[in-house]
């Protein structure tokens, strides 16, 4: 309940008696608690907002840019690389350094930078081609996956070449029309790295190993209705709480008390928001939808969870569940109007005891892992989750919040009508409606983990530092992951953004989180929407 009245261990300075308090207000309407101590001493005269560069062709002032036709088929998605090879090694990486890029690169057996665009073929795009005309993604069919065996993927004895002739005995036929990957010259040595691929296979969006077939692709051997049938290796379907209870030794030992605030671990802020981070499926689409409907307005998301099923003093037939509603919005990733029901049952890696695939970034909360699960129910009639392989993040918004979806393609809009739109979506810089664009399937700027081809983000608001300058606008990565730095440079893209800089970060867990420029914007995204 929301009361009037000071708090002893925080005294609320210039609030007159009686009046409400305002921190009350916040904790009641986000559901997070607020910590009192760490507000900014800005004063709100520092923070007028600025105008930054208009331009007054159009839209005309005070006019909303109009919406464009609804896409027929939209396939977005883009497995997430830090959770798949976390699945698959059995390992928790750390998200924050360079030498992990190196382990997924290995893992995955493709070079770090072309991991990340469709253009080369990278397993993170497992079920999808790349349309080059339209720089879109187009889905494979089962009949194009080649599911490789172990013998598939072995490589021959190198250790004995000594001339060029050599590597046609080894299976490089015609050495001579090979490509030429990379080359340079060093102190006399003449380095090139060639493409090998008649030697051996490697994984790609095409070829898959099993384990990557049955964590990703809805390809499955055995279709079947059952859960206990699709159990992905290393995984088993176990109650959330008991995963939750048996881990908390575990991270409070690595990560330090996660109910501490104002604490800071190995250089980095520390974990206190239960945002929902995407796990080792491509369904980005549908894990950013969630967290913008929760950012705009977390009243929208339920939380709460009921008990139901046997006599109440009975505790072994008590089994809570999650109840979420789900509206009919047309097309494909769809179903009727309806209440979907969930039980605390998911996947959960036997090594790591972590859910495999939708998680929350603080480890703790539950809700993120069970509205993945609902929503899967809700399309597909039962609990596989790659079975949200790829789709559409802005009416997967409208999906859950009954609103209507509507597009704005980039190269059909100038760049202060993009951000003119999500000004006027947002308060204070912070969106309350809905918001989330998607990447082109290819371009020359995706070599990293920040910005990544066919890949769904959420918009949470917008930066101007003054008049005059370049305004930006926020988005989050649903890997939970800012990329390491060193490893990429992407202009335009400011990587780490901090309640500084953008005083709603202060209400998130800030990884993953970037400001693009606007033109940068255009350039990287192929369309921003929301559900409103």
């Amino acid at each position: 309940m929301v009361s009037s009245g000071s708090h002893s261990d925080f005294p609320l300075r210039g609030i007159p008696a009686g009046n409400v308090d305002p921190y009350a207000i916040f904790e009641a309407l986000t559901g997070q608690k607020i910590d009192r101590r760490s507000l900014s001493s800005r004063t709100l005269s520092d923070e007028y907002e600025d105008l930054g560069k208009v331009d007054y062709e159009e839209p005309l002032l005070g006019e909303e840019p109009s919406p464009d036709p609804e896409p027929e088929d939209v396939n977005v998605g883009v497995v997430n690389p830090y959770a798949l090879v976390e699945a698959m090694v059995g390992h928790k990486l750390d998200r924050h350094s360079i030498t992990t890029a190196r382990i997924m690169s290995d893992a995955l057996q493709t070079d770090y930078e072309e991991l990340f665009d469709m253009k080369h073929d990278s397993v993170l795009f497992a079920g999808l081609r790349l349309n080059k005309q339209e720089r879109r993604a187009e889905e494979l069919s089962e009949k194009d996956i080649q599911i490789l065996e172990e013998r598939d993927l072995v490589t021959p004895d190198l250790s004995r070449l000594q001339k060029l002739d050599d590597l046609e005995k080894i299976g490089l036929k015609e050495v001579g029309d090979v490509r030429i990957r990379r080359a340079r010259m060093e102190n006399g040595k003449l380095h090139i790295v060639l493409d090998g691929n008649s030697l051996g296979k490697t994984v790609s969006n095409s070829k898959v190993t099993e384990t990557i077939n049955e964590l990703v692709l809805p390809f499955k051997k055995n279709d079947s209705d059952k859960k206990e049938d699709w159990v992905p290796p290393n995984s088993s379907w176990r109650d959330l709480n008991e995963a939750f209870f048996r881990n908390m030794p575990r991270r409070m030992m690595m990560d330090g008390n996660p109910f501490r605030f104002n604490a800071h671990h190995h250089g980095h802020h520390e974990h206190r928001f239960a945002d929902p981070i995407q796990g080792a499926s491509s369904n980005s689409w549908l894990i950013a939808a969630i967290f913008s409907v929760f950012w705009a307005n977390p009243a929208i998301i339920n939380r709460s969870t009921y008990v139901s099923n046997g006599n109440p003093m009975d505790w072994d037939n008590r089994r809570p569940s999650l109840a979420v509603k789900f509206f009919d919005k047309g097309g494909r990733n769809n179903n009727s109007t309806d209440v979907v029901r969930v039980d605390y049952q998911v996947l959960i890696n036997n090594s790591t005891d972590s859910p495999i695939y939708c998680r929350p970034s603080d480890g703790y909360e539950i809700w993120p892992s069970l509205y993945e699960k609902a929503f899967t129910m809700w399309i597909a009639g039962d609990e596989d989750i790659t079975k949200t392989h790829n789709g559409d993040p802005i009416k997967a918004m409208a999906q859950m919040n009954d609103r209507e979806p509507q597009y704005f393609f980039t190269d059909k809009h100038s760049g202060s009508e993009l951000v003119g739109l999500v000004r006027t979506c947002s308060v204070n810089h912070r969106t309350i409606s809905p918001m989330a664009a998607w990447t082109h399937a290819t371009g020359h700027m995706y070599r990293g983990a920040n910005l990544v081809a066919n890949h769904a983000y959420s918009v949470l608001g917008w930066i101007s530092q003054g008049q005059g300058e370049k305004q930006y606008i926020v988005i989050r990565n649903p890997w939970g992951v800012t990329e390491a730095r060193g490893l990429t440079s992407y202009p335009g893209l400011v990587d780490r953004v901090d309640p500084e800089l953008w005083r709603p970060a202060a209400l998130l867990d800030r990884d993953g989180v970037l400001a693009v420029e606007v033109s940068t914007f255009k350039e990287y995204f192929a369309c921003i929407g929301v559900a409103k």
